[in-house]
């Protein structure tokens, strides 16, 4: 065990999720507004400069809107600036219905190793994480927290199956276990099972142990995609 309070091993297909009193409660909202405030603050002029730079570069909006579910099952509308072509949905379609290898890859993990929606810019953005900076907007509305589970969609509840209940009591998190723990390197249940340990044991001091680990691991690209 370290010292952000996780274990290196998660074996366990069932979670009992700690209640939070909330005095701890009130502490990670307040380390999440004073993080998205100062982030927004500072990071302005980068964020406007890739907003400019995506117009530019195809003429579509800067910033996708992406429906994931959030603590208490409740749906809100996840911000990235966005990566992949406008007809990305489509061309989606197309490929997994005309190549049964993409198909089952997708299957596997909701991810493409070869992605060919992604744009050269957007691959840049998703490498460096840049894309995810509009979701500090997401933290002040209330929605997301700095550290959570990774903001799943529709399709990806059925394979949380028992962790589910875990997944939905707490706000999904820019950043979290699975970020510092190899990113797209980690497998979609191994994925799973750290975000159901993340929701029933945080702490703040485990935030911002998560938050600091983070920043090696973006600058690193590791396990990027």
């Amino acid at each position: 065990m370290d010292g952000s309070g996780f274990g290196a091993t998660l074996v366990s297909d069932t979670v009992s999720v700690t209640r939070h009193g909330w005095v701890q409660r009130a502490a990670k909202r307040s380390l999440d507004v004073c993080a998205a405030l100062g982030g927004l603050i500072f990071l302005s002029p980068v964020m406007l400069a890739i907003s400019l730079a995506i117009r530019l570069h195809d003429g579509g909006p800067a910033v996708f809107a992406h429906t994931r579910i959030g603590k208490g099952g409740r749906w809100f509308k996840c911000l990235k600036f966005r990566t992949m072509v406008v007809d990305a949905e489509q061309r989606l379609s197309d490929l997994l219905n005309t190549d049964p290898e993409a198909a089952a890859e997708w299957a596997k993990d909701q991810k493409l190793s070869r992605d060919p929606r992604i744009t050269a810019l957007g691959r840049f953005l998703r490498k460096s994480s840049l894309d995810e900076l509009p979701q500090l907007i997401n933290i002040l509305k209330g929605e997301m927290s700095v550290v959570g589970p990774r903001p799943i969609v529709a399709e990806e509840v059925v394979r949380y199956a028992d962790l589910f209940e875990a997944y939905t009591s707490v706000k999904p998190g820019v950043t979290g276990l699975w970020q510092v723990s190899g990113r797209n390197d980690v497998p979609y249940e191994a994925r799973v099972r750290l975000d159901a340990h993340y929701a029933a044991h945080w702490t703040v001091l485990g935030d911002i142990w998560i938050i600091l680990k983070t920043v090696p691991a973006v600058v690193l690209s590791r396990g990027a995609s």
